[in-house]
Protein backbone atom coordinates (compact mmCIF):
# COMPACT_ATOMS: atom_id res chain seq x y z
CA UNK A 1 0.00 0.00 0.00
CA UNK A 2 1.83 3.17 -1.06
CA UNK A 3 2.31 6.09 0.95
CA UNK A 4 1.38 10.03 0.03
CA UNK A 5 4.96 10.60 -0.37
CA UNK A 6 5.40 7.50 -3.02
CA UNK A 7 1.84 8.92 -4.18
CA UNK A 8 2.77 11.88 -5.18
CA UNK A 9 5.81 10.51 -6.73
CA UNK A 10 4.19 7.97 -9.00
CA UNK A 11 1.53 10.06 -9.85
CA UNK A 12 4.25 12.65 -11.32
CA UNK A 13 5.35 10.25 -13.64
CA UNK A 14 1.79 9.22 -15.41
CA UNK A 15 2.19 9.09 -19.21
CA UNK A 16 -1.08 10.76 -20.77
CA UNK A 17 -4.20 8.13 -21.02
CA UNK A 18 -4.67 6.59 -25.00
CA UNK A 19 -8.18 6.39 -26.29
CA UNK A 20 -9.05 4.44 -29.03
CA UNK A 21 -6.41 3.61 -31.47
CA UNK A 22 -3.59 4.68 -28.99
CA UNK A 23 -4.66 8.67 -29.58
CA UNK A 24 -6.26 10.66 -27.21
CA UNK A 25 -9.80 11.33 -28.65
CA UNK A 26 -11.75 15.08 -28.14
CA UNK A 27 -12.99 15.46 -24.46
CA UNK A 28 -14.27 18.87 -22.94
CA UNK A 29 -12.30 19.61 -19.83
CA UNK A 30 -15.21 20.14 -16.77
CA UNK A 31 -14.95 20.74 -13.18
CA UNK A 32 -16.39 19.49 -10.18
CA UNK A 33 -16.69 21.11 -7.19
CA UNK A 34 -18.26 19.53 -4.11
CA UNK A 35 -18.82 22.27 -1.30
CA UNK A 36 -21.93 22.84 0.96
CA UNK A 37 -24.90 24.57 -0.22
CA UNK A 38 -28.72 24.32 0.69
CA UNK A 39 -31.26 22.81 -1.66
CA UNK A 40 -35.30 21.66 -1.60
CA UNK A 41 -34.70 18.10 -0.98
CA UNK A 42 -37.89 17.55 1.09
CA UNK A 43 -41.48 18.78 0.07
CA UNK A 44 -42.36 22.67 -0.07
CA UNK A 45 -43.48 23.17 3.31
CA UNK A 46 -40.15 21.88 4.46
CA UNK A 47 -37.02 23.88 4.40
CA UNK A 48 -34.45 23.60 2.48
CA UNK A 49 -31.53 21.10 3.59
CA UNK A 50 -28.59 22.13 4.06
CA UNK A 51 -26.56 19.40 1.73
CA UNK A 52 -22.84 18.72 0.20
CA UNK A 53 -23.19 18.54 -3.55
CA UNK A 54 -21.09 18.44 -6.68
CA UNK A 55 -21.83 22.11 -8.53
CA UNK A 56 -24.37 22.64 -6.48
CA UNK A 57 -26.46 20.12 -7.06
CA UNK A 58 -28.09 16.59 -5.91
CA UNK A 59 -27.41 14.32 -8.01
CA UNK A 60 -24.64 16.05 -8.83
CA UNK A 61 -24.18 17.11 -12.65
CA UNK A 62 -24.68 14.31 -15.09
CA UNK A 63 -21.42 13.53 -17.27
CA UNK A 64 -22.26 12.53 -20.18
CA UNK A 65 -19.64 11.00 -23.12
CA UNK A 66 -19.28 8.34 -26.23
CA UNK A 67 -18.00 5.29 -25.90
CA UNK A 68 -13.97 6.14 -26.52
CA UNK A 69 -13.54 9.57 -25.30
CA UNK A 70 -11.74 10.51 -22.75
CA UNK A 71 -13.11 11.74 -19.42
CA UNK A 72 -11.07 15.33 -18.24
CA UNK A 73 -11.96 16.71 -15.17
CA UNK A 74 -10.94 18.45 -12.64
CA UNK A 75 -12.10 17.86 -8.94
CA UNK A 76 -12.39 21.36 -6.47
CA UNK A 77 -12.49 20.28 -3.51
CA UNK A 78 -14.55 23.11 -1.34
CA UNK A 79 -15.47 20.66 1.62
CA UNK A 80 -13.81 21.52 5.06
CA UNK A 81 -11.91 17.81 5.11
CA UNK A 82 -10.26 15.49 2.41
CA UNK A 83 -11.89 13.80 -0.29
CA UNK A 84 -11.74 12.34 -3.68
CA UNK A 85 -13.32 11.01 -6.96
CA UNK A 86 -14.18 7.37 -7.51
CA UNK A 87 -15.71 6.46 -11.00
CA UNK A 88 -17.48 3.48 -9.91
CA UNK A 89 -18.25 0.76 -12.15
CA UNK A 90 -15.40 1.96 -14.63
CA UNK A 91 -12.41 -0.27 -15.85
CA UNK A 92 -9.93 2.71 -15.96
CA UNK A 93 -6.35 3.26 -14.90
CA UNK A 94 -4.78 2.65 -11.05
CA UNK A 95 -3.92 6.21 -10.40
CA UNK A 96 -7.74 7.10 -11.58
CA UNK A 97 -9.40 5.34 -8.91
CA UNK A 98 -10.17 8.16 -6.06
CA UNK A 99 -8.75 5.79 -3.48
CA UNK A 100 -6.99 7.77 -0.63
CA UNK A 101 -3.66 6.24 0.32
CA UNK A 102 -4.35 3.42 -2.17
CA UNK A 103 -4.21 5.19 -5.21
CA UNK A 104 -3.61 8.92 -4.69
CA UNK A 105 -3.35 10.75 -1.67
CA UNK A 106 -6.04 12.81 -0.53
CA UNK A 107 -7.59 16.10 -2.35
CA UNK A 108 -7.13 18.32 1.14
CA UNK A 109 -9.31 21.58 1.64
CA UNK A 110 -9.02 24.14 -1.07
CA UNK A 111 -6.79 21.76 -3.62
CA UNK A 112 -7.78 19.77 -6.87
CA UNK A 113 -6.70 17.06 -8.96
CA UNK A 114 -7.33 15.72 -12.24
CA UNK A 115 -8.77 12.82 -13.33
CA UNK A 116 -8.25 12.41 -16.87
CA UNK A 117 -8.70 8.90 -18.93
CA UNK A 118 -10.31 7.03 -21.37
CA UNK A 119 -13.79 5.37 -21.68
CA UNK A 120 -13.84 2.05 -23.00
CA UNK A 121 -17.09 0.86 -21.71
CA UNK A 122 -20.54 1.99 -22.94
CA UNK A 123 -22.62 2.15 -20.11
CA UNK A 124 -24.32 3.55 -16.98
CA UNK A 125 -21.76 4.16 -14.20
CA UNK A 126 -21.72 6.74 -10.91
CA UNK A 127 -19.19 8.85 -9.04
CA UNK A 128 -18.77 9.71 -5.58
CA UNK A 129 -16.11 10.04 -2.91
CA UNK A 130 -14.43 6.82 -1.11
CA UNK A 131 -13.83 9.35 1.92
CA UNK A 132 -15.23 9.23 4.72
CA UNK A 133 -18.10 7.61 2.33
CA UNK A 134 -21.01 6.71 5.01
CA UNK A 135 -21.10 10.85 5.17
CA UNK A 136 -19.98 12.85 2.23
CA UNK A 137 -22.26 10.19 0.27
CA UNK A 138 -24.99 10.98 2.78
CA UNK A 139 -24.88 14.58 2.68
CA UNK A 140 -25.34 14.75 -1.34
CA UNK A 141 -22.18 13.33 -3.15
CA UNK A 142 -23.06 11.46 -5.71
CA UNK A 143 -23.91 11.53 -9.56
CA UNK A 144 -23.91 9.66 -12.59
CA UNK A 145 -21.38 9.27 -15.57
CA UNK A 146 -23.66 7.93 -19.41
CA UNK A 147 -21.05 6.24 -21.74
CA UNK A 148 -22.95 6.35 -24.98
CA UNK A 149 -23.14 3.25 -27.30
CA UNK A 150 -21.85 4.52 -30.64
CA UNK A 151 -25.27 3.25 -31.97
CA UNK A 152 -27.79 3.50 -29.17
CA UNK A 153 -30.99 1.30 -29.01
CA UNK A 154 -34.30 2.68 -30.65
CA UNK A 155 -36.04 4.80 -28.25
CA UNK A 156 -38.13 7.73 -27.80
CA UNK A 157 -36.38 9.14 -24.57
CA UNK A 158 -33.06 8.18 -22.65
CA UNK A 159 -33.68 8.55 -18.33
CA UNK A 160 -31.24 8.65 -15.81
CA UNK A 161 -33.57 7.89 -12.08
CA UNK A 162 -31.33 8.28 -9.00
CA UNK A 163 -32.83 6.25 -6.27
CA UNK A 164 -32.01 7.33 -2.83
CA UNK A 165 -32.98 7.74 0.72
CA UNK A 166 -32.21 10.44 3.29
CA UNK A 167 -32.09 9.90 7.00
CA UNK A 168 -33.83 13.15 7.80
CA UNK A 169 -34.84 15.17 10.92
CA UNK A 170 -37.77 16.83 11.91
CA UNK A 171 -36.82 20.47 10.38
CA UNK A 172 -35.40 18.40 6.93
CA UNK A 173 -31.67 18.83 8.07
CA UNK A 174 -29.81 15.62 7.48
CA UNK A 175 -29.56 13.50 10.84
CA UNK A 176 -25.63 13.74 12.06
CA UNK A 177 -25.39 10.45 12.99
CA UNK A 178 -22.73 9.22 11.19
CA UNK A 179 -20.79 6.08 12.16
CA UNK A 180 -23.78 5.12 14.39
CA UNK A 181 -22.73 1.62 16.11
CA UNK A 182 -26.22 0.36 15.44
CA UNK A 183 -25.83 1.44 11.76
CA UNK A 184 -22.04 0.44 11.29
CA UNK A 185 -23.30 -3.32 12.77
CA UNK A 186 -26.73 -4.05 11.58
CA UNK A 187 -27.78 -3.07 7.88
CA UNK A 188 -26.33 0.25 7.31
CA UNK A 189 -27.71 3.88 7.51
CA UNK A 190 -31.29 3.75 6.32
CA UNK A 191 -32.75 6.85 5.63
CA UNK A 192 -36.68 7.55 6.32
CA UNK A 193 -37.13 9.80 2.89
CA UNK A 194 -37.00 8.02 -0.17
CA UNK A 195 -36.20 10.08 -3.15
CA UNK A 196 -35.65 9.80 -7.09
CA UNK A 197 -33.36 11.79 -8.32
CA UNK A 198 -33.65 14.21 -5.42
CA UNK A 199 -37.35 14.23 -5.34
CA UNK A 200 -40.71 12.54 -3.83
CA UNK A 201 -43.16 13.36 -7.06
CA UNK A 202 -40.94 12.66 -9.87
CA UNK A 203 -43.42 12.73 -12.88
CA UNK A 204 -43.45 11.89 -16.67
CA UNK A 205 -45.76 12.85 -19.31
CA UNK A 206 -45.49 9.62 -21.86
CA UNK A 207 -48.02 8.29 -24.80
CA UNK A 208 -49.11 5.11 -24.78
CA UNK A 209 -46.34 2.47 -26.91
CA UNK A 210 -43.54 5.06 -25.80
CA UNK A 211 -40.13 3.15 -25.89
CA UNK A 212 -38.03 4.71 -22.84
CA UNK A 213 -34.62 3.55 -21.82
CA UNK A 214 -34.26 3.92 -17.85
CA UNK A 215 -30.70 4.02 -16.49
CA UNK A 216 -31.26 2.98 -12.61
CA UNK A 217 -28.45 4.07 -10.19
CA UNK A 218 -28.68 3.16 -6.35
CA UNK A 219 -26.74 5.90 -4.41
CA UNK A 220 -28.32 4.77 -1.21
CA UNK A 221 -25.53 3.43 1.52
CA UNK A 222 -28.26 0.63 2.75
CA UNK A 223 -31.55 0.78 0.93
CA UNK A 224 -32.07 -2.38 -1.11
CA UNK A 225 -34.66 -1.09 -3.42
CA UNK A 226 -37.34 -4.43 -4.77
CA UNK A 227 -38.92 -2.59 -7.53
CA UNK A 228 -42.21 -3.17 -9.61
CA UNK A 229 -43.25 -2.11 -13.10
CA UNK A 230 -46.65 -1.35 -13.04
CA UNK A 231 -48.52 -0.07 -16.72
CA UNK A 232 -45.72 -0.95 -18.97
CA UNK A 233 -43.53 -3.96 -20.58
CA UNK A 234 -40.03 -3.71 -19.60
CA UNK A 235 -36.74 -5.84 -20.54
CA UNK A 236 -33.22 -5.48 -18.24
CA UNK A 237 -30.70 -4.82 -21.20
CA UNK A 238 -27.60 -4.14 -19.18
CA UNK A 239 -26.84 -4.47 -15.35
CA UNK A 240 -23.87 -2.39 -13.55
CA UNK A 241 -22.76 -0.88 -17.01
CA UNK A 242 -22.32 -3.95 -18.89
CA UNK A 243 -24.88 -5.19 -21.27
CA UNK A 244 -26.56 -8.98 -21.08
CA UNK A 245 -26.47 -11.05 -24.13
CA UNK A 246 -29.69 -10.47 -24.82
CA UNK A 247 -32.47 -8.41 -23.13
CA UNK A 248 -34.07 -10.49 -20.13
CA UNK A 249 -38.28 -9.57 -19.66
CA UNK A 250 -38.84 -7.99 -16.07
CA UNK A 251 -41.82 -6.90 -13.82
CA UNK A 252 -39.79 -6.79 -10.92
CA UNK A 253 -35.94 -6.22 -9.91
CA UNK A 254 -34.12 -5.62 -7.18
CA UNK A 255 -31.01 -3.16 -6.88
CA UNK A 256 -28.89 -2.96 -4.01
CA UNK A 257 -26.69 0.08 -2.96
CA UNK A 258 -24.10 0.83 -5.94
CA UNK A 259 -25.97 -1.00 -8.74
CA UNK A 260 -27.19 -0.29 -11.97
CA UNK A 261 -30.02 -1.75 -14.37
CA UNK A 262 -30.65 -0.54 -17.87
CA UNK A 263 -34.19 -1.15 -18.46
CA UNK A 264 -36.18 -0.77 -22.15
CA UNK A 265 -39.82 -0.14 -21.33
CA UNK A 266 -42.92 0.23 -23.15
CA UNK A 267 -45.33 2.01 -21.95
CA UNK A 268 -49.05 -0.11 -22.01
CA UNK A 269 -50.74 1.84 -20.07
CA UNK A 270 -53.84 3.90 -20.72
CA UNK A 271 -53.88 6.34 -18.06
CA UNK A 272 -50.66 5.75 -15.44
CA UNK A 273 -48.00 3.78 -15.78
CA UNK A 274 -45.46 3.54 -12.31
CA UNK A 275 -42.59 2.60 -11.22
CA UNK A 276 -42.65 1.76 -7.45
CA UNK A 277 -41.27 0.29 -4.21
CA UNK A 278 -42.01 -2.66 -2.84
CA UNK A 279 -41.55 -2.55 0.86
CA UNK A 280 -43.11 -4.70 3.90
CA UNK A 281 -45.48 -2.23 4.50
CA UNK A 282 -46.45 -2.33 1.16
CA UNK A 283 -45.87 -0.45 -2.22
CA UNK A 284 -45.17 3.12 -2.64
CA UNK A 285 -44.87 5.30 -6.03
CA UNK A 286 -41.51 6.29 -6.20
CA UNK A 287 -41.81 7.25 -10.23
CA UNK A 288 -45.01 8.28 -11.72
CA UNK A 289 -45.73 8.19 -15.95
CA UNK A 290 -48.98 10.40 -17.14
CA UNK A 291 -50.05 8.92 -20.16
CA UNK A 292 -51.73 11.48 -22.57
CA UNK A 293 -52.06 12.07 -26.32
CA UNK A 294 -52.63 9.55 -29.35
CA UNK A 295 -50.96 6.16 -28.91
CA UNK A 296 -48.07 4.75 -30.77
CA UNK A 297 -47.78 1.94 -32.90
CA UNK A 298 -46.29 -1.41 -31.20
CA UNK A 299 -42.85 -2.64 -31.44
CA UNK A 300 -40.92 -5.69 -31.84
CA UNK A 301 -39.01 -6.32 -28.82
CA UNK A 302 -35.67 -4.74 -28.71
CA UNK A 303 -32.24 -6.62 -29.25
CA UNK A 304 -29.06 -6.18 -27.11
CA UNK A 305 -27.19 -3.60 -27.16
CA UNK A 306 -24.21 -3.81 -28.43
CA UNK A 307 -21.43 -5.59 -25.76
CA UNK A 308 -18.55 -3.78 -24.85
CA UNK A 309 -15.01 -5.96 -25.19
CA UNK A 310 -14.96 -7.84 -21.57
CA UNK A 311 -12.40 -11.15 -21.22
CA UNK A 312 -13.11 -14.71 -21.81
CA UNK A 313 -13.03 -16.30 -18.46
CA UNK A 314 -12.07 -19.92 -18.12
CA UNK A 315 -11.58 -21.83 -14.96
CA UNK A 316 -9.34 -24.56 -15.64
CA UNK A 317 -6.45 -23.24 -14.05
CA UNK A 318 -7.97 -20.54 -11.93
CA UNK A 319 -6.87 -20.29 -8.63
CA UNK A 320 -9.68 -19.92 -5.48
CA UNK A 321 -9.38 -17.04 -2.60
CA UNK A 322 -12.24 -17.94 -0.69
CA UNK A 323 -14.01 -15.19 1.42
CA UNK A 324 -15.77 -16.12 5.10
CA UNK A 325 -18.15 -13.01 5.88
CA UNK A 326 -18.52 -12.82 9.95
CA UNK A 327 -19.79 -10.20 12.30
CA UNK A 328 -22.23 -7.53 12.78
CA UNK A 329 -25.30 -7.48 15.46
CA UNK A 330 -26.90 -11.18 16.05
CA UNK A 331 -23.51 -13.28 14.88
CA UNK A 332 -20.26 -11.25 16.11
CA UNK A 333 -17.03 -11.64 15.67
CA UNK A 334 -15.20 -14.76 16.85
CA UNK A 335 -13.10 -14.53 19.70
CA UNK A 336 -8.77 -13.70 18.54
CA UNK A 337 -10.35 -11.71 15.31
CA UNK A 338 -7.46 -9.57 14.04
CA UNK A 339 -7.48 -5.76 14.10
CA UNK A 340 -4.28 -3.72 13.47
CA UNK A 341 -2.30 -6.42 13.68
CA UNK A 342 -3.92 -7.36 17.07
CA UNK A 343 -6.23 -10.19 18.43
CA UNK A 344 -8.93 -8.75 20.01
CA UNK A 345 -12.67 -9.80 21.49
CA UNK A 346 -15.49 -8.65 20.16
CA UNK A 347 -15.82 -5.82 23.02
CA UNK A 348 -12.81 -4.64 22.08
CA UNK A 349 -13.23 -4.56 17.98
CA UNK A 350 -16.64 -2.89 18.69
CA UNK A 351 -14.64 0.01 21.11
CA UNK A 352 -12.64 0.72 17.41
CA UNK A 353 -15.60 0.72 15.67
CA UNK A 354 -15.11 -2.41 14.08
CA UNK A 355 -18.10 -4.67 13.92
CA UNK A 356 -17.35 -7.05 10.60
CA UNK A 357 -14.36 -9.28 9.39
CA UNK A 358 -13.13 -10.91 6.33
CA UNK A 359 -11.69 -14.42 6.67
CA UNK A 360 -11.47 -13.35 10.73
CA UNK A 361 -9.74 -10.03 9.77
CA UNK A 362 -11.56 -6.38 10.31
CA UNK A 363 -10.49 -3.72 7.61
CA UNK A 364 -7.70 -3.21 5.18
CA UNK A 365 -4.19 -4.98 5.85
CA UNK A 366 -0.55 -4.20 4.69
CA UNK A 367 -1.07 -7.49 2.74
CA UNK A 368 -4.01 -7.77 -0.33
CA UNK A 369 -6.53 -9.88 0.29
CA UNK A 370 -4.96 -11.99 -3.00
CA UNK A 371 -2.59 -11.25 -5.32
CA UNK A 372 -2.82 -12.46 -9.41
CA UNK A 373 -0.72 -12.01 -12.14
CA UNK A 374 -1.61 -9.42 -15.19
CA UNK A 375 -3.94 -12.18 -17.13
CA UNK A 376 -4.71 -14.61 -14.58
CA UNK A 377 -8.49 -16.18 -14.06
CA UNK A 378 -9.38 -16.07 -10.01
CA UNK A 379 -11.87 -17.44 -8.40
CA UNK A 380 -13.49 -16.04 -4.88
CA UNK A 381 -15.98 -18.18 -3.46
CA UNK A 382 -18.03 -15.93 -0.70
CA UNK A 383 -19.58 -17.19 1.98
CA UNK A 384 -21.83 -14.93 4.05
CA UNK A 385 -22.08 -16.25 7.80
CA UNK A 386 -23.64 -12.85 9.20
CA UNK A 387 -27.53 -12.16 9.25
CA UNK A 388 -27.42 -9.32 7.25
CA UNK A 389 -27.35 -8.71 3.21
CA UNK A 390 -23.69 -7.38 1.87
CA UNK A 391 -23.28 -5.92 -1.44
CA UNK A 392 -19.86 -6.78 -2.76
CA UNK A 393 -17.95 -4.09 -4.79
CA UNK A 394 -15.13 -4.92 -6.59
CA UNK A 395 -12.63 -1.81 -8.05
CA UNK A 396 -11.30 -2.09 -11.57
CA UNK A 397 -12.64 -4.86 -13.40
CA UNK A 398 -15.85 -6.40 -13.75
CA UNK A 399 -16.71 -10.03 -12.42
CA UNK A 400 -18.92 -12.89 -13.20
CA UNK A 401 -20.89 -15.30 -11.19
CA UNK A 402 -20.05 -18.94 -11.05
CA UNK A 403 -23.57 -20.77 -10.68
CA UNK A 404 -24.04 -23.83 -9.62
CA UNK A 405 -23.97 -25.59 -13.12
CA UNK A 406 -20.65 -24.49 -14.21
CA UNK A 407 -22.36 -21.11 -16.25
CA UNK A 408 -21.72 -18.11 -15.77
CA UNK A 409 -24.15 -14.81 -14.46
CA UNK A 410 -23.69 -11.85 -16.02
CA UNK A 411 -21.08 -9.28 -15.64
CA UNK A 412 -20.97 -6.69 -12.64
CA UNK A 413 -19.15 -4.84 -10.25
CA UNK A 414 -21.43 -5.03 -7.39
CA UNK A 415 -23.11 -8.76 -6.24
CA UNK A 416 -25.60 -8.42 -3.41
CA UNK A 417 -24.95 -11.85 -0.78
CA UNK A 418 -28.16 -12.45 1.62
CA UNK A 419 -27.70 -13.60 5.31
CA UNK A 420 -26.25 -17.66 5.17
CA UNK A 421 -25.59 -17.38 1.69
CA UNK A 422 -22.78 -18.66 -0.53
CA UNK A 423 -21.57 -17.15 -3.88
CA UNK A 424 -18.51 -17.30 -6.38
CA UNK A 425 -17.23 -14.93 -8.67
CA UNK A 426 -14.58 -15.05 -10.97
CA UNK A 427 -12.56 -12.67 -12.84
CA UNK A 428 -9.49 -12.17 -15.33
CA UNK A 429 -7.15 -9.80 -13.53
CA UNK A 430 -6.10 -8.01 -16.55
CA UNK A 431 -6.05 -4.40 -14.98
CA UNK A 432 -2.49 -3.43 -12.91
CA UNK A 433 -2.80 -2.11 -9.72
CA UNK A 434 -4.43 -2.05 -6.40
CA UNK A 435 -7.88 -2.57 -6.31
CA UNK A 436 -10.21 -2.31 -3.41
CA UNK A 437 -12.67 -5.16 -2.79
CA UNK A 438 -15.34 -4.30 0.15
CA UNK A 439 -19.15 -4.32 0.65
CA UNK A 440 -20.84 -0.98 -0.28
CA UNK A 441 -22.42 -0.29 2.34
CA UNK A 442 -20.18 2.10 3.77
CA UNK A 443 -21.17 1.53 7.08
CA UNK A 444 -20.15 -2.12 6.77
CA UNK A 445 -16.95 -1.03 4.99
CA UNK A 446 -15.79 1.46 7.71
CA UNK A 447 -16.26 -0.84 10.26
CA UNK A 448 -14.65 -3.91 9.12
CA UNK A 449 -15.44 -4.96 5.59
CA UNK A 450 -13.00 -3.81 3.56
CA UNK A 451 -10.11 -5.38 1.94
CA UNK A 452 -7.64 -5.29 -1.57
CA UNK A 453 -6.54 -7.02 -4.42
CA UNK A 454 -3.20 -6.76 -6.44
CA UNK A 455 -2.79 -7.51 -9.82
CA UNK A 456 0.82 -6.87 -11.05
Amino acid sequence: MLTRRQLLTRAAALPLVAGAGGALASAQARSLTAAATALQIAPPDYPRTPVWAYNGQVPGEQLRYRQGEVLDVRFVNGLDEGSTIHWHGLRLPNAMDGVPYMTQAPVMPGESFDYRFALRDAGTFWYHPHANSVEQISRGLAGVLVVDEATPPDVDRDEVLVLDDWRMTETAEIHPSFGHRHDMSHAGRLGNYVTVNARDDLSYQVRTGERLRLRLVNTATARIFRLALQGMQGWVVALDGMPLPAPQPASELVIAPAQRADLIVDITAADEALIASVERQGTFALVSFAVSGAPLAPRPTPGPLPPNDLPSLDLSAARSYPLVMEGGAMRGLPEGAIWDGRKLGFRELAEQGQFWAFNGIAGSTETPFLSAALGETVRIPITNRTAWFHAMHLHGMHFREVLADGSFGPWRDTLLIAPDESREIAFVADNPGDWMFHCHMPSHQMSGMMNWVQVT
